[in-house]
């Protein structure tokens, strides 16, 4: 109902306004349609959306994966090892705080111009959301279950894999809900580094050519991909969280 009365909302105000600067919704129904199949505008971005969303889907995952790979192990040593966390504890305060755009031109320099820059982006816009919430599971794990699987002659990796890992999977789906979240945010940061195609290169494209109804058009394709990705995500934590109903999303 919600999205019925945003759009009659944003129709009227179209209208009232007389704004040329903000098309109507049919203008960006048919401009969708004309990006998804063609036949209307028959211009460079008629029926280019499986090339451009097949482009961004693999970055946003390829920057997500590399980050769930690196950022959950690293989480799960910091939050049960003191001296490890220790250690690293202030750097990361460090670099945390620095915006993911601030890292654009040295992503350049790193990576140079292309779909690399783009996936080092969204890794780090995902990196530090995952990192935290997984050390967080880690930490509040009770200490007696620790003293009970001890008891159980339960120690090394098979603590993490008895005790530490199933408490802390809440929290870590937790984090991977907004890690993901972050990455589809940050793949038009990161398309901005010169890349033909993907969705946030289209926008950036639309703001260029002032074809508004063309970046309203790309902002809803992320916005549905980005929600289809979250439910995904929540599906595979009420399934592997079926012992523990008050953890389902």
């Amino acid at each position: 109902m919600f999205p019925v009365i945003l759009i009659l909302s944003w129709h009227f105000a179209v209208v009232l306004t007389g704004s040329r600067l903000i098309p109507e919704p049919y203008e960006v129904a048919v401009m969708m349609w004309d990006f998804a199949f063609g036949g209307i505008y028959d211009d460079a971005f008629s029926a280019s959306l499986p090339v451009h969303f097949w482009v961004s889907v693999q970055r946003v995952y390829g920057g997500f994966l590399l980050a769930v790979v690196t950022a959950v192990p690293l989480g799960l040593m910091i939050g049960r090892f003191a001296v490890l966390r220790a250690m690293l504890d202030p750097t990361l305060s460090l670099l945390r705080p620095v915006p993911v755009t601030a890292w654009l031109p040295l992503s350049m320099i790193f990576f140079g111009l292309g779909p690399k820059s783009a996936i080092f982006l969204v890794f780090l816009g995902a990196f530090y959301p995952i990192l935290l919430n997984t050390i967080f599971g880690v930490k509040s794990v009770d200490e007696k279950l620790f003293e009970a699987a001890a008891m159980l002659g339960c120690k090394g990796s098979q603590l993490f894999q008895a005790v530490v890992i199933p408490a802390a999977i809440p929290q870590i789906f937790n984090g991977l809900r907004l890690g993901l979240g972050f990455a589809w945010i940050l793949i038009v940061v990161g398309e901005m580094t010169g890349v033909p195609e993907g969705l946030g290169a289209v926008i950036m494209d639309g703001r260029t050519l002032s074809r508004t109804d063309l970046v309203i058009t790309g902002m809803i394709v992320i916005g549905i991909t980005g929600f289809l990705s979250d439910r995904l995500i929540v599906l595979l934590n009420n399934r592997l969280l079926q012992w523990s109903p008050q953890h389902h999303a």
